[in-house]
């Protein structure tokens, strides 16, 4: 995008009530900006960029796990369509790009709907540009932070466009790494999916050290330092802590490549250290 001098921006919250200007903090590398650079994206600053590019340079499986990342979000929400989901609540979204949850979902069901919530303004900026292509009603974009999951809960947008008293899939996709052991991410997690009837469904993706040495596994998280959110890699049991009290759906707990694959050849667990898994609420 081009660079801004003046980034502030007023938005909207989910109530239709008018909030003060956003700051974008252009300055400061933002995690959904650097994944939008990750994809090829032209939607961040020069901070991000250079953050992105530090990370790059730790190896190409950046851009791979970025990819493989995506395209889980893809088979996971077309799954959960097929299993007659109607009701998508896609919590860190990310700067959208091609193959949006929305855009998956109703090539399956044309009725189903999705509330996407970030808390990065440019995502507010371009998410609501997608509305203008999607079906009247059925496509929310609200700013919201995981870290607050009542608040999100309780959000009049939220509300006003899913039924949380019918099964929701409720998507963490490359998010919950953003939320450090301070905040209790599990704590967090809990609170959304109690909120949630039978049926309902959680799908995770989550950056991993698993495959790394120690070393190797500690530089990532030291360039997000300076970012406006730190990156906590998380081993597959403690990614499978996230599922506690609900069933893993095969094959269960996997790096996100192989979870139903649609083409032949996928990259190896150690290029994509990434966990994911798709579970239903008993």
């Amino acid at each position: 995008m081009t660079d801004h001098q003046d980034v502030a921006l007023d938005w909207m919250n989910g109530d239709g009530e008018a909030r003060p200007p956003a700051d974008l903090r252009p300055e400061v590398p933002h995690p959904a900006r650097m994944y939008d650079y990750y994809l090829g994206g032209k939607d961040n600053f020069p901070a991000d960029r250079a953050a992105a590019e530090q990370v790059l340079a730790l190896g190409p499986l950046v851009r791979i796990s970025a990819l493989a990342n995506r395209a889980f979000l893809q088979r996971a929400v077309r799954h959960l369509a097929e299993q007659g989901i109607r009701q998508f609540l896609d919590i860190g979204t990310g700067i959208p790009s091609a193959g949006n949850t929305h855009e998956t979902a109703q090539r399956v069901a044309p009725s189903a709907r999705v509330a996407y919530l970030d808390n990065d303004p440019i995502v507010l900026v371009h998410g609501r540009a997608l509305l203008a292509g999607a079906a009247r009603g059925s496509v929310s974009v609200l700013q919201a932070d995981l870290r607050e999951p009542k608040a999100i809960l309780a959000d009049p947008g939220v509300r006003e466009l899913l039924d949380l008293d019918q099964p929701v899939a409720l998507l963490l996709f490359a998010v919950l790494h953003f939320v450090d052991e301070a905040d209790d991410p599990y704590a967090i997690v809990r609170t959304l999916v109690d909120a949630l009837p039978s049926g309902s469904y959680l799908a995770i993706s989550h950056a991993t050290g698993d495959f790394s040495t120690p070393e190797e596994a500690g530089r990532g998280p030291a360039i997000y330092k300076n970012a406006t959110a730190q990156l906590t890699m998380r081993s597959r049991e403690q990614v499978l802590r996230f599922f506690d009290g609900l069933e893993l759906q095969e094959p269960g707990l996997v790096t996100a490549p192989q979870w139903r694959p649609d083409q032949p050849e996928q990259p190896t667990d150690s290029q994509v250290a990434i966990w994911a898994g798709v579970a239903r609420k008993p």
